[in-house]
């Protein structure tokens, strides 16, 4: 028991961490992926705001909206 407590402990803090490094990456392409594309630094700013407050769907707004 002590073993599966230990390991549902470990999982516990690691997927949270892991989501929270995926989070921060997506954030930074979407702002880095903004200045690629020749948009202003506001523009940037206000697609890592949207990515930061709302992951997923402002993730598909971006995807939806950036130029190709």
């Amino acid at each position: 028991m002590a073993v599966g407590g230990l390991i549902f402990g470990i999982f516990g803090l690691l997927i949270p961490l892991l989501f929270l490094v995926v989070h921060i990456a997506i954030c930074v392409w979407g702002y880095r992926d903004a200045k690629r594309r020749g948009k202003s630094p506001e523009f940037a700013l206000l697609v890592v705001l949207g990515l930061l407050f709302f992951p997923i769907a402002g993730l598909i707004v971006y995807l939806l909206i950036r130029e190709n």
